[in-house]
């Protein structure tokens, strides 16, 4: 939805370009949201609305603070949009990912409905094809002190943001094991074993022998490097699913 759909105000000054970003961070409201959006979505315009005014008169920003706005329609509403600094990641934040609200707040609709993480990712997609963003998918509280995006919606995050539905139909995606594989100290376990089969399977150059040491961090830091995430040498949720789902080597 442009911004003409939902009658955006206009900006109060110029956006600070943005040209690239590692990728998106994922918000909730913070506040109560009304259950009864799920089957009206007039609500939910007029509650991307009352959030552009609280940021505008409340907050003094010149604008709603999130790039995106996901809705329980599978709706995906523009804020700053492409190539705009948003305001919502926190001081020194902003410039490293935009920033996507899915419409769930702390109390009222808690749980996010499939329809709003289909909406994030489908936002997700769309700054990636055409706003120059990295693969990292992270919480608002990734990096800033604050319970946002809430329990469920970050507990999706750190599953690695599965699409609903993929997990019972992508049989070639294995569950993320729980744990992060990490050296030092060497990690070890079947888990590992799996990974490092995985990344030989792509035509990485690793023994498949389930101690994560050295050479599996190596090889996990200059993957990472090529999907364009965080190289911290960690399989977390999201290098784990890159493992299977990234094409190319």
């Amino acid at each position: 939805m442009t911004r003409r759909d939902w009658n955006a105000r206009a900006p109060r000054g110029d956006y600070t370009q943005l040209d690239s970003t590692k990728g998106v961070k994922v918000h909730y409201t913070g506040g109560r949201v009304d259950p009864a959006i799920v089957s009206d979505h007039d609500r939910c315009v007029a509650l991307v609305r009352s959030i552009q005014s609280y940021h505008m008169d409340g907050n003094g920003w010149i604008d709603i603070g999130y790039s995106f706005v996901a809705c329980p329609h599978r709706k995906v509403f523009e804020g700053r949009g492409l190539h705009h600094l948003p305001a919502a990641n926190g001081p020194g934040l902003n410039s490293g990912h935009y920033a996507v609200l899915g419409l769930v707040g702390n109390t009222g609709l808690i749980e996010p409905p499939d329809a709003i993480l289909h909406a994030i990712l489908d936002a997700v997609q769309y700054v990636r094809d055409s706003g120059d963003a990295g693969r990292e998918i992270k919480g608002h509280r990734d990096g800033y002190a604050t319970d946002c995006p809430g329990a469920p919606l970050y507990g999706w995050v750190r599953r690695g943001a599965p699409r609903p539905g993929e997990d019972a139909e992508g049989p070639t995606t294995p569950p993320f094991p729980g744990r992060p594989l990490t050296y030092p100290p060497v990690t070890r376990g079947q888990d590992v074993r799996t990974w490092q089969a995985q990344m030989r399977e792509r035509g990485w150059d690793l023994d498949v022998d389930g101690a994560y040491g050295p050479a599996s961090r190596d090889v996990c830091r200059r993957f990472q490097r090529q999907q364009g995430v965080t190289d911290d040498g960690i399989v977390g949720p999201v290098t784990w699913r890159l493992a299977w789902e990234a094409p190319g080597g």
